[in-house]
């Protein structure tokens, strides 16, 4: 359950519908928490998304999440790639908004951005707001290459159907700022939240993996340099096994690509499954990422304190703090090699104190009660600039992007 978070002047209660894609990972978990948020403080709250993705897992979170859901659950065919179909979809998320006369369009990620920004409602009678939050997606590809000018073209033809830019880490927000421009628009940084329950310590259970990967199996999360660094340590004379819990398109590869480095019994493969009981069957959680923005799996096993490897990219040092100098740079083996011996060899005393200080770090700045509340902000803000132009807020200044 979601505790409502402390009252503040927010405007009337609001009709908001959520559009997204993809009912799994990260970005669903965002949404489901921003939903009972919402709905705990009065608000009428709705769901459009993909109805060709999760499965079963998906199907069950949004039944659990339907007594919050006032605006019910609407799913259509979503392409993760621009594509005719498209058009149809656009048409069928006006013609809800129309329908449970939503007065916010709030979309997450590229797709729902796109969804909730281009989607032709007019809000009849009413202001109708259009929210972003990137979840770093088209913002994550290499500056330089044709599909990042590509998409960052096209989010700066989006930016002005944009009433209100909510970025969930200060990196999604530099990267906008360096390669489409200063919004001028109402803009929010809103970090995700983690509950207090999350902080509570994970029992370790009997006979633990070595390392634990959880996340999808896809290359752009470093696995492949993660299954290297794994192949020395072995043949060091460690005898570690990787636990590695995910769904993905290069499943069949990376179980390959394990094999090929002799490690066919020394990596196990399961299905995606709820975060903590997974984190209770590792020793150190590593985060070998090549992008991200601000990852749910690290604030999770920050919080649980669990004993973490991660890359330094995206929105990761936000999450790491003053404990950023931790952080390993991305795509070098080598480097993920030593810093997860380091931590194998730390004594015991000194990597608990240390990963339960991070802990008590992200429990001070990530809150969930906070990203409620500042994203209902933004969304107040961005009314009284639509209905009063001359005194649309001035955007955050940010800063420069490393």
């Amino acid at each position: 359950m979601v505790a409502a978070f402390s009252p503040l002047d927010f405007g009337p209660p609001r009709r908001i519908l959520h559009v997204f894609r993809a009912p799994v990972g990260g970005l669903f978990r965002h949404v489901v928490d921003l939903v009972r948020l919402q709905a705990a403080a009065g608000h009428k709250v709705g769901i459009v998304c993909d109805s060709s993705t999760g499965g079963e897992r998906a199907e069950a979170a949004l039944a659990d999440l339907a007594p919050s859901l006032a605006l019910g659950v609407r799913r259509i065919p979503m392409r993760r790639n621009p594509h005719v179909g498209d058009l149809a979809a656009l048409r069928a998320v006006a013609q809800r908004v129309e329908a449970v006369r939503a007065d916010v369009l709030h979309g997450h990620g590229a797709k729902g951005g796109v969804y909730a920004r281009l989607a032709p409602a007019r809000g009849e009678g009413r202001t109708l707001v259009r929210a972003y939050t990137p979840h770093g997606g088209s913002y994550n590809y290499r500056p330089g290459t044709a599909l990042h000018r590509l998409y960052m073209a096209a989010e700066g033809v989006l930016a002005r159907r944009t009433d209100v830019f909510l970025f969930e880490s200060e990196y999604v927000a530099n990267r906008h700022r360096a390669y489409v421009g200063v919004p001028g628009r109402v803009t929010r940084i809103v970090h995700n939240g983690i509950a207090d329950a999350e902080f509570a310590p994970v029992a370790q259970a009997a006979d633990p993996f070595d390392l634990l990967y959880v996340g999808e199996l896809r290359e752009a999360k470093g696995l492949p340099f993660l299954l290297e660094a794994l192949a020395r340590l072995r043949a060091q004379g460690r005898a570690l096994r990787l636990l590695m819990v995910g769904s993905g398109p290069d499943a069949a590869a990376l179980a390959a690509l394990a094999a090929s480095h002799g490690l066919g019994d020394a990596v196990a493969f399961e299905p995606a499954q709820p975060i903590r009981g997974v984190l209770a069957r590792g020793r150190i959680l590593v985060v070998p990422s090549l992008a991200e923005s601000l990852p749910y799996v690290v604030l999770e096993a920050a919080a649980a304190a669990m004993p973490m490897v991660a890359t330094d990219v995206g929105g990761i040092p936000e999450i790491f703090g003053a404990a950023s100098g931790d952080l390993v740079p991305a795509r070098d083996a080598g480097a993920l090699q030593a810093a997860i011996a380091r931590v194998l060899d730390e004594a015991p005393e000194s990597r608990s104190a240390r990963f339960a200080a991070l802990s008590e770090s992200v429990h001070e700045r990530f809150s969930m009660e906070r990203m409620g509340s500042d994203v209902l902000s933004g969304y107040a803000a961005a009314f009284r600039a639509v209905r009063r132009p001359a005194a649309a807020e001035a955007p955050v200044k940010l800063s420069e992007p490393a």
